[in-house]
């Protein structure tokens, strides 16, 4: 086993909170299918002609082309990489300062927490532009931090009160105004706009759960008020113009001074434990030891409304959407005016999931309502190309009330047998028609462990793949286009894959080939056209199954056709996550997250200065429209 420095959430969780392994092998390999296998299946269900239009002859592909740029190759190299005629600029780096009276970045100290929380936080993730009056605002999660890098010891445990302080100011939120000085992107130094929301910041507690018994504590008896958000992943954005921050492992920040201290059955499900993951909160606020304070877990894990445009405004914690693991949230208006939310809960074998609201949406109405109220579903996929939402209601999960489904929404999912994914991570919606895609990441225990509530983790439908080391696209159609209805049809869009390798189903889908080859698809996001954007978040190891993949990457599809072509590779040991676009489309931002996490970068700055996360602006060199 790698020490706890180098294990991924997931595998921290699962060291500390072992899943059983399944000895049905038999089931395994009866499902398993090979890659002209799989392909064979999908065409003989009959509802869609291809996988993700990928047997579309090549010269068709070519003739029909929307494409504004050519593929370009993988890269090992510790930069960015893009296409001829595009080039690439920072706008924001974790510890430049919003405000004139914080101190630029000290690569010698990494700064202070006093300076941490007036300044750009680390790790960001998803992010989205607004456009307010003549104004420009971008906010961006900040998900969490190298602990080896933000600590000068170089330690992965922070001990000093002050780092592990800093290390909690640099999670959580930033909003900025930012605007284009001589043709280049810059955050606007003390806008009134500009705010930091951290582990700290008051939020109020919204929808069934909130003034519920679960979610009371000592500090807050009345369960409607709560303190901070961090571990934000991915990120959504509403028709009214607010954002929507997603909370996603939330766990590894909990610990109890009594490391043999055991924690309830539920709370084991979402991977809190006695042991936090090295960040060692609860050496400063007594919050984060679960012996303590047993609720406080559930307080987090859920999407949090922020309003950009008002800095005064208080943060809402929206329990009607579930707890979990959030990746995003898809916003989705649909055709009678209610909004949609779709969801996926990023672990091994977890669900995806779908809110409904009651009320409907009108432009300049009251919109408090729309997430607090409303039906949260889960979503069963059949291995025949169809697949059902179940309602999460006291009655289909026998769970006392509202409040308690959505404090345990893991526990309704299994309880009404939905279907166990492979870690589902951000959905998008076409803008152009009723189809949907999430991004299923990868699940090293497909078909050899359950997930954490015991729930099997069978081979087939929309996880093909035993021990699915590359990941897949999966999308889907709501009956007769509306968002809201029980029913769906579903393909694969591309199995990601290795065809250098592989000729088997880890080769990928047929338009998976040498040439745009990828692993674990994470963020996916659409653009006014219609092309889907996949960002990845997998091994850069270039060597083995993952040989010629080189560093994480983004590519664009086009859903018509299925052609893929990669257009920009990251830094050393990267994460690309986060992406956005001006009004004008005439700038794309992306982020690039824990550039060196295992000490093998010094972008952006390089030379030997501490690697940091950043906010690009790519445009291109002739002032055309990007995406």
């Amino acid at each position: 086993m790698k020490d706890d420095h180098n294990l991924s959430f997931d595998d921290y969780d699962e060291a500390h909170n072992p899943r059983p392994e399944t000895t049905d092998f038999d089931r395994v390999v009866e499902s398993a299918l090979s890659r002209r296998g799989f392909l064979g299946g999908v065409l003989a269900m009959g509802s869609f002609a291809t996988l993700g239009g990928a047997l579309v002859p090549q010269s068709a592909r070519a003739a029909t082309s929307r494409f504004a740029y050519d593929a370009i190759p993988t890269s090992t190299a510790d930069g960015i990489s893009l296409p001829a005629g595009y080039k690439a600029d920072i706008v924001v780096r974790w510890g430049d300062p919003l405000f004139s009276d914080a101190p630029e970045f000290d690569h010698a100290t990494r700064g202070t927490a006093a300076s941490q929380e007036r300044a750009f936080g680390d790790n960001n993730d998803g992010m989205d532009i607004f456009a307010f009056e003549d104004k420009m605002l971008l906010v961006a999660n900040n998900e969490y931090t190298n602990r080896s890098i933000l600590s000068v010891t170089g330690e992965n445990r922070l001990e000093d009160q002050d780092e592990i302080a800093k290390g909690m100011m640099a999670h959580g939120v930033s909003v900025m105004e930012v605007a284009q000085v001589n043709g280049a992107w810059a955050v606007v130094k003390n806008s009134p706009y500009n705010r930091r929301i951290t582990p700290q910041t008051d939020m109020a507690l919204t929808g069934p759960a909130a003034g519920h018994d679960l979610i009371k504590t000592d500090a807050d008896p009345t369960g409607t008020m709560t303190k901070g958000t961090w571990n934000n992943c991915g990120n959504g954005q509403t028709p009214w113009g607010t954002y929507l921050a997603c909370e996603e492992n939330f766990n590894g920040y909990f610990s109890a001074a009594d490391e043999a201290h055991e924690v309830s059955a539920e709370l084991k499900r979402y991977g809190v434990s006695s042991k936090d993951w090295g960040y060692s909160w609860a050496k400063i606020d007594d919050r984060f030891d679960v012996a303590k304070n047993p609720n406080e877990p559930n307080r987090a894990g859920y999407v949090v409304e922020i309003d950009p445009t008002d800095p005064t405004s208080t943060p809402r914690k929206l329990t009607a959407l579930g707890r979990f693991k959030h990746e995003n949230a898809e916003v989705v208006v649909n055709n009678d005016g209610r909004i949609v939310v779709y969801m996926g809960d990023d672990e091994r074998g977890e669900f995806m999931y779908r809110f409904v609201s009651d009320g409907v949406y009108a432009p300049g109405a009251d919109t408090n309502e729309l997430l607090e109220k409303g039906t949260l579903s889960v979503a069963k996929f059949n291995d025949n190309g169809t697949g059902e939402w179940l309602d999460l209601t006291p009655e289909t999960t026998g769970m006392a009330s509202s409040a308690e489904i959505c404090v345990y929404a893991r526990l309704a999912g299994s309880t009404v047998g939905a279907t166990t994914m492979d870690r589902p991570e951000w959905i998008t919606a076409n803008p152009n028609k009723a189809e949907i895609y999430c991004a299923l990441t990868n699940n090293k225990n497909r078909g050899v462990k359950t997930n954490a509530g015991g729930d099997e983790t069978p081979v087939g439908g929309p996880n093909p793949r035993e021990a699915n080391k590359y990941g897949q696209i999966v999308r889907w159609w709501p009956e007769n286009a509306d968002h809201a209805a029980s029913g769906f049809t579903w393909d694969l869009y591309v199995l990601a894959g290795n065809p250098v390798v592989h000729s088997d189903d880890k080769a990928g889908s047929e338009n998976v080939t040498a040439n745009n080859m990828f692993n674990s698809p994470d963020g996916i996001k659409f653009d006014g056209n219609g092309l889907l954007w996949i960002q990845t978040d997998g091994n850069y190891g270039n060597e083995g199954d993952f040989e010629g993949h080189g560093n994480n990457q983004m590519l664009a599809g086009d859903p018509a056709t299925g052609e893929i072509r990669r257009f920009l590779v990251g830094p050393n040991e990267c994460e690309v996550t986060g992406l956005t676009w001006s009004p004008d489309r005439r700038t794309m931002f992306v982020g690039i997250q824990h550039p060196g996490e295992y000490g093998n970068s010094s972008w952006p700055e390089g030379g030997t200065s501490v690697p940091r996360s950043a906010i690009i602006a790519v445009t291109r060199e002739d002032g055309g429209l990007v995406g």
